[in-house]
């Protein structure tokens, strides 16, 4: 799946993010504005798939006399299928969030970062997860890896892309924090949260226990 715009997956052509643009608009834009938002195409070509898409009514035009406003029609019958392909990443994360709130040992963090997180990306980014286990004792090992595993899977089997899963205990997210490890800002900007503590409050509280 594109991370940058997965509506792609099955609209592959500039339909696709004029189609994800209107979704997520409350208001009618102009063809300019959809080119802008959606970053691909060119206006000319952005417009000429306004016209087809107005022609089969998924979106309705209004004429101000200087410009011409675009809005997806949700009366449509189409139209839902429309907002539920333009919100694939949000469903995504929703997924990913609802497996892990369900693990017999949850971890004190979970979040995604890098790519998904940015919305950018390509066919085959990775999707990346950070995930702050509990200290634990190795009689727990068998069962957080596989876990870990299984939620690797969901991630291919839900997007087509490789999940990169970076894990680290609670102590050795104090060492980075010490070493002032600069994978930490991958880590956090952005990211989007998933369960568990904020990443940030992690820090804090963990920052407040350094030396000074």
């Amino acid at each position: 799946m594109d991370l940058k715009s997965p509506i792609s997956t099955v609209v592959p052509s500039l339909d696709g993010p004029v189609l994800e643009v209107l979704a997520r608009a409350e208001d009618g834009l102009s063809g300019r504005q959809i080119h802008k938002l959606a970053g691909a195409g060119s206006v000319a070509g952005v417009r000429l798939v306004l016209q087809r898409l107005a022609a089969t009514g998924l979106v309705h035009v209004d004429d101000l006399g200087n410009s011409l406003l675009y809005r997806l029609n949700r009366k449509h019958l189409v139209a839902p299928i429309v907002e539920q392909l333009a919100n694939l990443r949000g469903m995504l994360i929703a997924r990913l969030a609802d497996e892990i709130g369900g693990w017999r040992i949850p971890p004190v963090h979970a979040s995604v970062y890098g790519a998904i997180a940015r919305g950018d990306g390509e066919l085959d980014s990775d999707v990346d997860l950070l995930l702050i286990r509990p200290d634990r004792d190795d009689l727990e090992a068998a069962l957080w890896e596989d876990q870990v595993g299984r939620l690797m899977q969901t991630v291919v089997d839900l997007t087509g892309n490789p999940a990169h899963v970076f894990e680290l205990s609670q102590t050795e997210l104090s060492d980075h924090l010490a070493g002032e490890d600069p994978i930490l800002n991958d880590w956090m900007h952005p990211s989007i949260q998933l369960t568990g503590v904020r990443l940030a409050t992690l820090l804090n509280q963990f920052e407040a226990a350094l030396p000074r």
